[in-house]
This record gives structure tokens, C-alpha cells and sequence, in this order.
């Protein structure tokens, strides 16, 4: 099994674009899959650049309702109309993030998918859990009490008039099992990647061998001291496993380098056009 990151916020594979966002690409022996297709057609030029062939995939899994996950969807379909297209069906609403203005007001930027996406003949709308095949299998959150890292506080979804907090039932994470190996892979993990973990385990009766995934926990003002506790603990929950970690994407440099640190060859970073073979 083969992975590989087509675009993700830093530079790594020379001549791959970067930018905010995040798509994975994966050759199994029963598919060629993309989990997420990046903010933009720069994903699209990405896999061309790496000799990955859009028009091969055959299932394209959108992790979550986000733009910088879905933005590319449109140009992928303009070279590939066969791939089904999985997605919650509340991944349709609309998100919203929380920004402060130069006069310290409050404003709502529209963070949710291209409304196009939905018109699309190909997608298909899931609900909870959902085994693809013998290979694949998706799975979401069972509840919403678990605590979501202080990141995601400034994300919304609107209902009516009103913008209320994101609790993520919208994002489901894909598990692949090829060789008596299974990896697990998300996108942002929104729902916190030690949540994440556990529900795994309870779902699966297992740990993951390999675990790829962004952290949210970027920030552009300097963490806090209890947010730097937080990270401290989440790598301290996470050394628990068996598990080999990979992050990329929405974790940010400075929370990966205090988890490397405790983490050490437990954790690693994948850039953009990087690779991951299991």
C-alpha cells in the first residue's frame, strides 16, 4: 500500500504546489482512492507532476464539509465522472468560521463546499458508519461528548439565523486494511485525533499499525499555556498505542515540533507530494 499526500500546507516533493488543504492519494490492490482533494485544480496538477493518473481512481472520500478539502472535487470530475464520490450527508451544510475584524468585530467566513459539488451524479451520501468493501471501511464519532481541541472553538454551522458550534458529524475517517496492516486516515481530525483513536479501538477491537492525519491545531497567536498542556497531553495519549503516527496539513509546525519532541520515531511529518508506503 502506497500514500501519498498531493498538497498539503508545506513544500516537500520539488515542483508539487503547497497550499492549505489536503488530499491523499492511495494505491491498494483493489484501488487507486483519493481521501479529500485539496483546496484547489493545484491537487490535479500535483498528481500529474508525480505521474498519478486522476482518470484511474476509483473512489474519491471527502473527509469532511470543508473547502480546503473539497475545493479540487470540481476539476477532478472534469477529468474522471466514474469515481463515486462518498460523503456525510451533513457534510451539505453550511460551515462557517468564526474571524475577528480590524475594528475587533465579529464576521463569518463561509468555510463550507461548493454547492456544485452537490449537483454531481456520481456523489453518494452516507450516513454514520459504512463498509465499502473488504478493504474499506468508514466510521464517525458515536456521540458528541467527547471534548474537541480548543482549535475548533471559532468553527460554526449555520441553522436558520443562528451560528451555532460544530460538532463534527460530518467527518468520518477511512480505514484500510491490505496485508494483515490497517491505517487509519483522516483529514483534520476535528473530533480530536486521541478521540478518534479510542473510537477506533471500541469500533474495531484493535489499534491501528499506522495512523495519517492532520491535528488542527494551528494558530497564528502564540499558544497559551493551557492550550500548550493540551498538545503536551494529546502526544502523551497518543504514545499509549502501538501506532505510528503521520500529520501534515492543519497540526502547524510549532505543535508538531513540541509532539516530535515527546513522540520522537513515533511521529513524522509528510509534505506535500510526499509518500508513505505500508
Amino acid at each position: 500500500m502506497k500514500i501519498t499526500n498531493l498538497i498539503e500546507n508545506t513544500e516537500g516533493i520539488p515542483g508539487c504546489a503547497y497550499a492549505h488543504g489536503l488530499s491523499f492519494y492511495v494505491e491498494t490492490k483493489r484501488h487507486k482512492l483519493l481521501m479529500d482533494l485539496g483546496p484547489s485544480e493545484q491537487t490535479l496538477r500535483n498528481a500529474d507532476h508525480l505521474g498519478i493518473d486522476p482518470a484511474q481512481v476509483d473512489t474519491v472520500i471527502l473527509s469532511h464539509g470543508h473547502y480546503d478539502h473539497s475545493g479540487g472535487i470540481l476539476p477532478f470530475w472534469q477529468r474522471n465522472q466514474k469515481a463515486a464520490i462518498y460523503m456525510q450527508r451533513t457534510a451539505v451544510l453550511a460551515y462557517f468560521a468564526e474571524d475577528r475584524n480590524d475594528s475587533g468585530e465579529t464576521d463569518y467566513r463561509y468555510i463550507g463546499i461548493d454547492p456544485e459539488i452537490l449537483k454531481l451524479p456520481n456523489v453518494k451520501y452516507i450516513d454514520g458508519d459504512h463498509r465499502l468493501d473488504e478493504e474499506l471501511a468508514l466510521f464517525t464519532m458515536s456521540g458528541d461528548s467527547h471534548e474537541i481541541p480548543f482549535t475548533n472553538k471559532r468553527l460554526k454551522v449555520q441553522n436558520e439565523d443562528r451560528f451555532e458550534p460544530d460538532r463534527f458529524g460530518h467527518e468520518h475517517f477511512l480505514v484500510i486494511s491490505e496485508n494483515g496492516k490497517t491505517v487509519l486516515l483522516s483529514g483534520c481530525a476535528h473530533n480530536g485525533i486521541t478521540n478518534i483513536m479510542e473510537e477506533y479501538v471500541r469500533k474495531f477491537g484493535a489499534e491501528p499499525d499506522i495512523a495519517i492525519s492532520g491535528f488542527h491545531l494551528t494558530k497564528k497567536a502564540d499558544y497559551t499555556d493551557g492550550e500548550l498542556e493540551e498538545i503536551r497531553q494529546m502526544a502523551e495519549k497518543l504514545m499509549a498505542y502501538h501506532t505510528k503516527y503521520y500529520t501534515c496539513h492543519c497540526t502547524g509546525l510549532p505543535a508538531y515540533g513540541i509532539m516530535k519532541e515527546m513522540m520522537g520515531d513515533k511521529l513524522a511529518y509528510v509534505h506535500s507530494g510526499e509518500s508513505v508506503q505500508v
